[in-house]
């Protein structure tokens, strides 16, 4: 895919939708670290459900440690692998506590750092929280990055690092939202809702899909 094309791919879909963000429900920095967490295999509808019953109770890192895992699980249960993201969160709260005064730091190593967080999730904090033009590469963006070509790569890191040097400047803020929004609602895994992309022209996979009958 040439230059042009991944400009125009992006002024469409910054058009279509001016001030992206996560569907992801929260307030804070750390609220939305939580969020970014528990969502790991799980959806963001089924995030939202658990956090609007946990942060009315629990939204500091010191709530969260008070509560212990024991506490915490009740809130998650629903989410996938709730046991093992209530032991973490417990864990990398108390290392906020500890080593960043109940503070999210802003730094893709000390996030890193804390139990449970990948570069995936650091990058989402870094980007949504803190304005980093990080790019952080789930499911969904592999998918439609492959897919329409747009920065096709075998694994997650090399296509983030396609993505950051191929994004037009001017579009790589909000790069990130507008691919997951993508392939949420439209470039879906199974079947890809190619009539109805604002993309379809630009796009290279070469198995479109016709609108149902």
């Amino acid at each position: 895919m040439n230059a042009e094309k991944r400009t125009e791919i992006f002024r469409r879909l910054s058009a279509q939708n001016p001030k992206p963000t996560t569907e992801l429900e929260y307030s804070t920095p750390f609220e939305l670290l939580v969020a970014v967490l528990l969502s790991a295999q799980a959806t963001d509808v089924s995030v939202n459900a658990a956090t609007r019953r946990l942060f009315p109770v629990a939204n500091t890192p010191q709530a969260i440690v008070e509560l212990g895992s024991d506490g915490l699980e009740p809130f998650i249960r629903t989410i996938g692998l709730y046991r093992t993201k209530a032991k973490h969160l417990v864990q990398a709260c108390a290392l906020l506590i500890r080593d960043h005064q109940g503070m999210v730091p802003e730094s893709r190593e000390a996030l890193q750092a804390l139990p449970g967080v990948g570069r995936k999730t650091a990058n989402v904090v870094l980007n949504t929280a803190f304005g980093w033009e990080t790019i952080a590469v789930d499911t969904h963006i592999f998918r439609v990055s492959n897919r329409s070509r747009i920065a096709p790569g075998k694994t997650v890191e090399e296509v983030e690092k396609r993505l950051e040097r191929l994004v037009p400047a001017q579009f790589k803020r909000d790069a990130h939202h507008w691919l997951i929004l993508h392939g949420r609602y439209v470039c879906k895994a199974r079947k890809p809702e190619c009539w109805r992309c604002l993309i379809n022209d630009l796009c290279e996979f070469p198995r479109k899909t016709l609108p149902p009958d």
